[in-house]
């Protein structure tokens, strides 16, 4: 191939850091100069010994926040996905830590240009306990529905659907959101939809401008794609490992704990079940304390049982989640 015709291949790695505060699932982003949030992000050095510590320094150096647990979620390496003759390797990986509703909402004070903003502001229709996002998922998928019989090609779209069904209905599968994502992006609903080359065989549907105050912020190329990649993981991830203990202070009441679930999750959880399996798995362990500031009787306090990670049952960890409003 000519030189002067080939791609230029680049690689980087993508953060997505989460956190949970009173306001509900935060994620960290970085503005850019033309103002489009962005995750966190930079490019491997050669000077650091792995890619999670690439990660970490790139974090640390953006925001100032230091990650806790770290896992790696996918390697995004579409052709054309930043723009012609550009191809990006992106390398993304989860993270949690703990922040503070008065340091999350002050973030942008310490380092310029950096938030924690709630993931909701990106992907408005995933929290089934509130009604205007329920309403939001409902017009969605009428319009997802219209989509898949628009061209003579529906019964691709129509089959495209059905390969995820239950996305947009009844039951709601909570950890499906980046199939969700992909739907409306496939479908034109997205603000990304419109910007950059679009992959072959997913052609701009008609039904309509994008109302971007409506179907969320966009995010810089497709951080937004990754966003949703990193929700769906860590939603599968809080049923069957107990990783839901790094997004809660050291002591918390079962009430806090039960609520960092359901704001993953964006379902509600049966109190009684939530609380009958996290006692029988010996999760939890009280320290003596109490919360006094629940405005009512205070509440026991207890803290993670960190041998939970050691012991062979930790496998099984399975938080009860609802499968609908």
């Amino acid at each position: 191939m000519n030189a002067a015709r080939a791609d230029l291949v680049a690689s980087e790695l993508v953060a997505v850091v989460v956190a949970v505060t009173a306001g509900g699932p935060q994620v960290l982003t970085v503005g850019d100069p033309a103002g489009v949030p962005r995750l966190p992000s930079g490019p491997l050095r050669a000077d650091h010994r792995s890619l999670q510590t690439s990660l970490r320094m790139w974090v640390e150096r953006q925001t100032g926040v230091e990650l806790g647990y770290v896992e790696q979620l996918y390697t995004f390496a579409d052709r054309e996905r930043v723009g012609p003759h550009h191809h990006l390797l992106s390398v993304s990986y989860l993270g949690l830590t703990r922040v503070d509703d008065a340091a999350a909402a002050h973030a942008g004070r310490r380092r310029p240009g950096f938030a924690w903003r709630s993931w909701s502001e990106f992907v408005p229709w995933e929290d089934r306990r509130d009604p205007q996002s329920c309403a939001l998922a409902e017009e969605l998928r009428e319009r997802l529905t219209a989509w898949a019989a628009e061209s003579p090609a529906g019964e691709v779209r129509a089959d495209r659907m059905a390969r995820v069904e239950g996305t947009f209905g009844d039951p709601w599968v909570s950890e499906l959101t980046l199939q969700r994502y992909q739907l409306l992006f496939e479908a034109g609903l997205v603000a990304e939809a419109g910007a950059g080359p679009r992959r072959e065989g997913h052609p701009a549907s008609a039904l309509g401008a994008v109302d971007d105050a409506r179907t969320g912020m966009r995010m810089l190329h497709d951080h937004r794609r990754i966003l949703a990649t990193g929700i769906s993981r860590l939603r599968a991830k809080i049923q069957y490992r107990p990783v839901v203990f790094e997004l809660v202070p050291p002591e918390f009441t079962l009430g806090q704990l039960q609520t960092t679930v359901e704001d993953i999750a964006g379902t509600d959880v049966h109190t009684q079940n939530f609380r009958r399996l996290v006692q029988q798995q010996h999760l939890v362990e009280p320290t003596g304390g109490r919360e006094s500031a629940t405005g009512g009787r205070p509440a026991r306090l207890y803290r993670f049982r960190r041998e939970v990670e050691l012991e062979r049952y930790a496998a099984g960890t399975k938080l009860p989640l609802s499968r609908g409003m």
